[in-house]
Protein backbone atom coordinates (compact mmCIF):
# COMPACT_ATOMS: atom_id res chain seq x y z
CA UNK A 1 0.00 0.00 0.00
CA UNK A 2 2.86 2.41 0.79
CA UNK A 3 4.22 1.91 -2.74
CA UNK A 4 0.82 2.78 -4.26
CA UNK A 5 0.55 5.95 -2.17
CA UNK A 6 4.14 6.95 -2.98
CA UNK A 7 3.32 6.48 -6.68
CA UNK A 8 0.32 8.82 -6.30
CA UNK A 9 2.41 11.37 -4.39
CA UNK A 10 4.90 11.43 -7.28
CA UNK A 11 2.07 11.79 -9.82
CA UNK A 12 0.54 14.65 -7.80
CA UNK A 13 3.91 16.42 -7.52
CA UNK A 14 4.41 16.11 -11.30
CA UNK A 15 0.86 17.07 -12.19
CA UNK A 16 0.45 19.59 -14.99
CA UNK A 17 -2.85 21.01 -13.76
CA UNK A 18 -1.57 24.54 -13.32
CA UNK A 19 -1.33 24.95 -17.08
CA UNK A 20 -5.14 25.42 -16.93
CA UNK A 21 -6.26 25.37 -13.29
CA UNK A 22 -5.85 27.95 -10.56
CA UNK A 23 -4.69 27.46 -7.01
CA UNK A 24 -8.12 27.90 -5.52
CA UNK A 25 -8.48 29.83 -2.28
CA UNK A 26 -9.86 28.62 1.00
CA UNK A 27 -12.68 30.85 2.19
CA UNK A 28 -13.80 30.90 5.78
CA UNK A 29 -17.48 30.08 6.06
CA UNK A 30 -18.30 32.65 8.75
CA UNK A 31 -21.92 31.70 9.41
CA UNK A 32 -21.23 27.96 9.45
CA UNK A 33 -18.16 28.50 11.65
CA UNK A 34 -20.27 30.43 14.14
CA UNK A 35 -23.06 27.83 14.08
CA UNK A 36 -20.61 24.98 14.70
CA UNK A 37 -18.32 26.90 17.08
CA UNK A 38 -15.34 26.04 14.91
CA UNK A 39 -13.38 27.43 11.98
CA UNK A 40 -14.84 26.00 8.78
CA UNK A 41 -13.12 26.64 5.44
CA UNK A 42 -14.38 25.85 1.96
CA UNK A 43 -12.05 25.12 -0.98
CA UNK A 44 -13.32 27.36 -3.79
CA UNK A 45 -13.13 25.02 -6.79
CA UNK A 46 -16.10 26.89 -8.24
CA UNK A 47 -13.54 29.55 -9.22
CA UNK A 48 -11.83 27.22 -11.73
CA UNK A 49 -12.24 28.06 -15.44
CA UNK A 50 -14.90 25.33 -15.72
CA UNK A 51 -16.34 26.04 -12.22
CA UNK A 52 -15.38 22.57 -11.01
CA UNK A 53 -12.39 20.57 -9.75
CA UNK A 54 -12.86 18.19 -12.69
CA UNK A 55 -10.55 20.27 -14.92
CA UNK A 56 -7.63 19.17 -12.74
CA UNK A 57 -8.01 15.45 -13.38
CA UNK A 58 -9.06 15.76 -17.01
CA UNK A 59 -6.14 18.01 -17.94
CA UNK A 60 -3.59 15.99 -16.01
CA UNK A 61 -4.70 12.77 -17.74
CA UNK A 62 -4.84 14.25 -21.24
CA UNK A 63 -1.53 16.12 -20.91
CA UNK A 64 0.20 12.78 -20.14
CA UNK A 65 -0.86 11.16 -23.43
CA UNK A 66 1.71 10.23 -26.05
CA UNK A 67 1.87 12.16 -29.32
CA UNK A 68 0.18 9.28 -31.17
CA UNK A 69 -2.63 9.12 -28.60
CA UNK A 70 -3.15 12.86 -28.86
CA UNK A 71 -3.28 12.61 -32.66
CA UNK A 72 -6.00 9.95 -32.54
CA UNK A 73 -8.12 11.95 -30.08
CA UNK A 74 -9.92 11.29 -26.84
CA UNK A 75 -13.38 10.35 -25.69
CA UNK A 76 -15.11 10.76 -22.35
CA UNK A 77 -18.52 10.28 -20.81
CA UNK A 78 -20.07 12.83 -18.49
CA UNK A 79 -23.25 14.65 -17.62
CA UNK A 80 -21.40 17.94 -17.28
CA UNK A 81 -18.38 18.88 -15.17
CA UNK A 82 -15.97 16.22 -16.44
CA UNK A 83 -17.19 16.94 -19.98
CA UNK A 84 -16.25 20.60 -19.60
CA UNK A 85 -12.86 19.68 -18.14
CA UNK A 86 -12.06 17.31 -21.01
CA UNK A 87 -13.30 19.80 -23.61
CA UNK A 88 -11.18 22.63 -22.17
CA UNK A 89 -8.10 20.39 -21.90
CA UNK A 90 -8.50 19.26 -25.50
CA UNK A 91 -8.99 22.83 -26.70
CA UNK A 92 -5.83 23.95 -24.90
CA UNK A 93 -3.81 20.98 -26.21
CA UNK A 94 -5.38 21.06 -29.72
CA UNK A 95 -6.75 17.51 -29.51
CA UNK A 96 -10.03 16.38 -31.05
CA UNK A 97 -12.49 15.03 -28.55
CA UNK A 98 -15.89 13.45 -28.37
CA UNK A 99 -17.95 13.60 -25.20
CA UNK A 100 -20.78 11.13 -24.72
CA UNK A 101 -23.43 12.82 -22.62
CA UNK A 102 -26.76 11.38 -21.47
CA UNK A 103 -29.85 12.89 -23.05
CA UNK A 104 -30.72 14.16 -19.56
CA UNK A 105 -27.58 16.34 -19.37
CA UNK A 106 -28.36 19.96 -18.44
CA UNK A 107 -28.59 22.34 -21.37
CA UNK A 108 -26.07 24.78 -19.85
CA UNK A 109 -23.48 21.96 -19.63
CA UNK A 110 -24.17 20.92 -23.23
CA UNK A 111 -23.77 24.52 -24.41
CA UNK A 112 -20.54 24.96 -22.48
CA UNK A 113 -19.03 21.79 -23.96
CA UNK A 114 -20.06 22.90 -27.46
CA UNK A 115 -18.50 26.35 -26.93
CA UNK A 116 -15.24 24.64 -26.00
CA UNK A 117 -15.25 22.86 -29.37
CA UNK A 118 -15.94 19.26 -28.37
CA UNK A 119 -18.13 16.93 -30.40
CA UNK A 120 -21.10 15.73 -28.34
CA UNK A 121 -22.75 12.36 -28.75
CA UNK A 122 -26.02 12.16 -26.84
CA UNK A 123 -26.73 8.65 -25.59
CA UNK A 124 -28.57 7.03 -22.72
CA UNK A 125 -30.61 8.22 -19.81
CA UNK A 126 -27.73 8.34 -17.32
CA UNK A 127 -23.95 8.34 -16.92
CA UNK A 128 -23.72 4.54 -16.76
CA UNK A 129 -25.28 4.22 -20.23
CA UNK A 130 -23.09 7.04 -21.57
CA UNK A 131 -19.97 5.29 -20.20
CA UNK A 132 -20.85 2.08 -22.06
CA UNK A 133 -21.34 4.00 -25.32
CA UNK A 134 -18.08 5.92 -24.86
CA UNK A 135 -16.24 2.63 -24.34
CA UNK A 136 -17.75 1.26 -27.59
CA UNK A 137 -16.73 4.35 -29.57
CA UNK A 138 -13.28 4.31 -27.98
CA UNK A 139 -12.65 0.76 -29.15
CA UNK A 140 -14.08 1.39 -32.63
CA UNK A 141 -11.95 4.49 -33.37
CA UNK A 142 -8.98 3.81 -31.07
CA UNK A 143 -9.62 6.98 -29.04
CA UNK A 144 -8.10 7.28 -25.57
CA UNK A 145 -10.84 7.01 -23.00
CA UNK A 146 -10.61 9.67 -20.27
CA UNK A 147 -12.44 8.23 -17.29
CA UNK A 148 -14.10 10.77 -14.96
CA UNK A 149 -12.64 9.29 -11.77
CA UNK A 150 -11.10 5.81 -12.17
CA UNK A 151 -7.67 6.65 -13.59
CA UNK A 152 -4.34 7.27 -11.80
CA UNK A 153 -3.64 10.55 -13.64
CA UNK A 154 -7.19 11.81 -13.08
CA UNK A 155 -6.88 10.97 -9.39
CA UNK A 156 -3.46 12.65 -9.18
CA UNK A 157 -4.74 15.81 -10.85
CA UNK A 158 -7.54 16.02 -8.33
CA UNK A 159 -5.05 15.24 -5.56
CA UNK A 160 -3.44 18.63 -6.13
CA UNK A 161 -6.30 20.02 -4.03
CA UNK A 162 -4.93 18.16 -1.01
CA UNK A 163 -1.46 19.49 -1.72
CA UNK A 164 -2.80 23.05 -1.85
CA UNK A 165 -4.71 22.60 1.40
CA UNK A 166 -1.57 21.58 3.27
CA UNK A 167 0.37 24.54 1.85
CA UNK A 168 -1.99 26.93 3.62
CA UNK A 169 -1.08 27.92 7.16
CA UNK A 170 -4.12 26.28 8.73
CA UNK A 171 -4.15 23.49 11.32
CA UNK A 172 -6.88 21.02 10.39
CA UNK A 173 -8.78 18.77 12.75
CA UNK A 174 -10.59 17.16 9.82
CA UNK A 175 -10.92 17.49 6.05
CA UNK A 176 -14.25 16.56 4.51
CA UNK A 177 -14.34 15.53 0.86
CA UNK A 178 -17.51 14.91 -1.16
CA UNK A 179 -17.72 11.52 -2.82
CA UNK A 180 -19.29 10.64 -6.14
CA UNK A 181 -17.07 8.26 -8.07
CA UNK A 182 -14.24 8.56 -5.55
CA UNK A 183 -11.45 10.11 -7.65
CA UNK A 184 -11.39 13.37 -5.70
CA UNK A 185 -11.38 11.54 -2.37
CA UNK A 186 -8.63 9.14 -3.53
CA UNK A 187 -6.38 11.95 -4.73
CA UNK A 188 -6.79 14.17 -1.68
CA UNK A 189 -6.44 11.20 0.69
CA UNK A 190 -3.24 10.02 -0.99
CA UNK A 191 -1.62 13.41 -0.47
CA UNK A 192 -2.94 14.04 3.05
Amino acid sequence: MKKVIKNYITKIENSKVYEVANISPLSKADYLSKELANSIYLKREDLQPTHSFKIRGAYNKISQLSASQKKLGVIAASAGNHAQGVALACKKLNIKCNIVMPVTAPENKLNSVKRLGAKITLHGENLAEALVKADEISKKYNYTFVHPFDDPYTIAGQGTIGKENLQDDIKYDAIFVPVGGGGLLAGISAWI
